[in-house]
């Protein structure tokens, strides 16, 4: 009896064994595949700004670590100028309907990409540990330009994209407005639910081995990226928050959080029917009359 009680619990041990070890392998391979993104893998863009009746040229930036990024610019006619970023492995494609918005208010727009996305150099994804380092040579680039009023600049970001322009607009002073649809308040605080959405694993136990895997390879740390404590340094100047309460990528609560931390002025587009970064989509004119207000209101001085 005692023999077989024995051999019963070595092969439990071994099956636990044999689990543990697939988890990490899983685990580990999961996380490579969220912070990379080899060009082979990505979402490139299929249209461009003249597919929205608008003129732009196609430019080319180095960045801080010598990477080349790519963008669109359509000129303004106000002398005012919106910085927009995309998402999570998305592309500047993603932002051409609001590109197309704003410039039928005077506006000019830098649709921007950043590392690891898009047709832009470099394979690996921080989530705006060096990202914040690109979006700052975009403003760089735009400065350097005579048709932009260099006290006329804006920025424009969806879910990561709206984390990346919090971010940099806390950095860079010389920001005047911005906007941020769908972005999460920190990673700490939508890690579990975004986990759950890009790889199909339960949260638990999967996420802190993910998280553990990832910090291993990229070198920060989860509580390093904490959009709540950036955003608390952009006050006065102003901040516009949207965010889905059917949201499904992100913690439905980051924009109530994000909104809390931050100072005036500020506003929250809360809506209980909406997904992510759907504003645009389902409440189109409302979007096009609140954002074309705000930066009316804040930067272009109309």
């Amino acid at each position: 009896m005692k023999r077989r009680t024995k051999l019963g619990l070595g092969l439990l041990v071994g099956l636990l064994l044999v689990v543990v070890f697939e988890a990490l392998i899983v685990t580990k391979n999961e996380a490579h595949k969220l912070i990379t993104s080899p060009m082979a893998t990505r979402e490139l863009p299929e249209k461009t700004p003249a597919d929205f009746n608008m003129p732009y040229e196609d430019v080319t930036i180095t960045d801080s670590d010598g990477l080349k990024l790519v963008g669109w610019f359509v000129p303004s006619q106000n002398g005012a100028v919106i910085i927009m970023q995309h998402g999570y492995k998305s592309t500047r494609q993603e932002l051409l309907e609001e590109a197309q918005m704003m410039h039928k208010h005077g506006y000019g727009i830098l649709l921007s990409t950043v590392r690891a996305h898009d047709y832009s150099e470099g394979e690996t994804i921080t989530f705006g540990m060096k990202e914040v380092n690109d979006m700052e040579a975009w403003y760089q680039y735009l400065i350097s330009r005579p048709d932009v009023d260099k006290n006329k600049i804006g920025e424009l970001g969806n879910s990561f994209g709206g984390m990346l322009v919090i971010q940099h607009t806390a950095q860079n002073k010389n920001i005047k407005a911005v906007v941020a649809d769908s972005a999460f308040s920190s990673l700490n605080d939508t890690v579990s639910k975004s986990v759950t959405y890009f790889t199909n694993l339960p949260a638990f136990p999967f996420a802190p081995l993910i998280v553990f895997w990832a910090e291993r390879e990229t070198g920060f740390k989860l509580e390093d990226i904490d959009t709540k404590k950036w955003i608390v340094q952009i006050s006065p100047r102003p901040v516009f928050l949207m965010q889905g309460g059917r949201d499904i990528i992100i913690s439905t609560d980051s924009g109530q959080k994000l909104y809390d931390a931050a100072g005036e002025p500020k506003e929250l587009w809360y809506d209980p029917a909406l997904g992510h970064v759907a504003f645009d989509d389902e409440r189109a004119v409302e979007f096009e009359r609140r954002v074309s207000q705000f930066f009316d209101k804040y930067l272009s001085g109309n």
